[in-house]
C-alpha cells in the first residue's frame, strides 16, 4: 500500500459518486448541494452526483453578465449569482485545493485508467513529452477557459453570437461524453446538425473525445494539460491549504527524478532551488513527485504548515521496486510460458 494506491482507491470512489451519485442523494439534491464543485462531472448526466462549475460560469455569463449588460440593466445584480457559484467554488477549493484535479475529477481518473491499459497492453510508452512541446500546451487551457467559459457566453447574452454558443465549452468537453457513455446514454455521442455552428462543435468534440482516448493510452493526461479547470484551480492556487513544498539540497540538481514522475511534466519542481512552495500552476496534487524523491523532507505535501505526507529514502526504495514490479506486468508477459527446469541425470 502506497500513496499511489490510496489515490486510486479515492479516485475510483469519486468516479462512482460523480457518475452515478444521484442514486444516492437523488437528483434534486445534487442539483441544489453541487453544482459549484471543481470537479468535471457531467450535469449532462442525469445520474450524476455533482455537477462542474463551469455550466452555471457559462450560462450565467450569457443570461446574467451579457444580457444585463445588453438591456443597460445593474450589472452588479447580473454578477451575484456568478460571485455566489465563485464563492461556493473557493470555499471547497480551499479545502482541498487541486488535489481535484489529481485525486477526484472523473475525467483525471479515465485518463490514467487508459495509461494503465495502454501500459499492461505493451504499448511504449512516452515517460516524458518534449519540453518545447509543454511551453507550448500550457497557454492552451488559460485560452480555452477565456473564450469558450467567458467570452463567448457574453457575446451571446449581447446579442452578437448564436444562441446556440450559450455553453461552448460544454460542447466540445470530454467528460460530458464519458459520465454520459458510463450510464449507457449515447445522445451526446452524436453529430448535431440542428445548425452549422452546433453541427462544428460536435464533430470537434467527438474528434477531442477520441483524440484523447488514442493519446492516453501512450502519454499521460493528455487532455489535462489543456483543461481550462486546471486553469482556474490554478488562478485560485495561493488559497489552497494544501500545497507542495520543497526544501532543496544539493543533491537536486544532479537528481530531477520528480520531474521525471510527475505526469504532468513540471520540469520546474526540479529545477527550482529557491521557491518552497512549488504547486505550479499545472500541478494536480497527485504526490507521485514526493514519492519519487529519494532524500528525507525535500518534497512534502503540506495541509497549512502541517506536513501529512513526506519524501523519504526508506519508501522511495520500496516505492521504485513496487513501480519496477508493476511495470513488468503485461499480457505478452503473462502469455509467455513457464519454462521448467531440466532434471538432472
Amino acid at each position: 500500500m502506497n500513496l499511489s494506491a490510496i489515490r486510486k482507491l479515492v479516485q475510483i470512489a469519486a468516479f462512482g459518486f460523480m457518475v452515478y451519485g444521484s442514486g444516492l442523494i437523488g437528483y434534486y439534491t445534487v442539483d441544489k448541494f453541487s453544482n459549484a464543485l471543481p470537479a468535471l462531472s457531467c450535469a449532462f448526466n442525469h445520474n450524476t452526483g455533482d455537477y462542474c462549475t463551469l455550466i452555471p460560469f457559462q450560462h450565467q455569463m450569457a443570461h446574467r453578465v451579457g444580457e444585463t449588460i445588453a438591456n443597460e440593466g445593474n450589472l452588479l445584480q447580473g454578477l451575484i449569482p456568478t460571485l455566489i457559484t465563485l464563492g461556493t467554488f473557493l470555499i471547497l477549493f480551499v479545502i482541498l485545493s487541486k488535489a481535484f484535479c489529481g485525486w477526484i475529477c472523473p475525467l483525471g481518473t479515465f485518463q490514467e485508467l487508459l495509461s494503465m491499459i495502454g501500459q499492461k497492453l505493451g504499448l511504449q510508452q512516452r515517460k516524458s513529452v518534449d519540453e518545447k512541446v509543454v511551453k507550448r500546451i500550457r497557454p492552451v487551457k488559460w485560452l480555452v477557459l477565456f473564450f469558450l467559459v467567458f467570452f463567448l457566453p457574453i457575446l451571446t447574452g449581447l446579442g452578437y453570437a448564436s444562441h446556440d454558443l450559450v455553453d461552448p465549452y460544454c460542447k466540445i468537453c470530454p467528460s460530458r461524453i464519458l459520465t454520459t457513455l458510463a450510464n449507457g446514454n449515447t445522445d451526446q455521442l452524436v453529430v448535431d446538425q440542428a445548425n452549422p455552428v452546433t453541427m462544428g462543435f460536435s464533430i470537434f468534440g467527438d474528434f477531442l473525445f477520441g483524440l484523447m482516448i488514442a493519446l492516453a493510452l501512450t502519454v499521460r493526461q493528455p487532455f489535462c494539460r489543456i483543461c481550462p479547470m486546471l486553469a482556474m484551480n490554478a488562478t485560485f492556487r495561493k488559497l489552497g491549504l494544501l500545497k507542495l513544498t520543497k526544501n532543496a539540497s544539493s543533491r537536486c540538481e544532479k537528481c530531477g527524478l520528480c520531474a521525471k514522475a510527475c505526469p504532468m511534466d513540471i520540469r520546474e519542481i526540479h529545477t527550482e532551488m529557491v521557491k518552497k512552495d512549488v504547486t505550479f500552476e499545472d500541478c494536480t496534487l497527485c504526490g507521485r513527485c514526493v514519492e519519487f524523491c529519494p532524500d528525507k523532507n525535500v518534497l512534502q505535501l503540506k495541509y497549512a504548515t502541517i506536513p501529512i505526507f513526506s519524501a523519504s529514502s526508506d519508501y522511495f526504495k520500496k516505492r521504485k521496486k513496487a513501480q519496477k514490479a508493476w511495470e513488468k506486468v503485461t499480457l505478452a508477459s503473462l502469455k509467455q510460458p513457464t519454462v521448467q527446469p531440466e532434471a538432472k541425470s
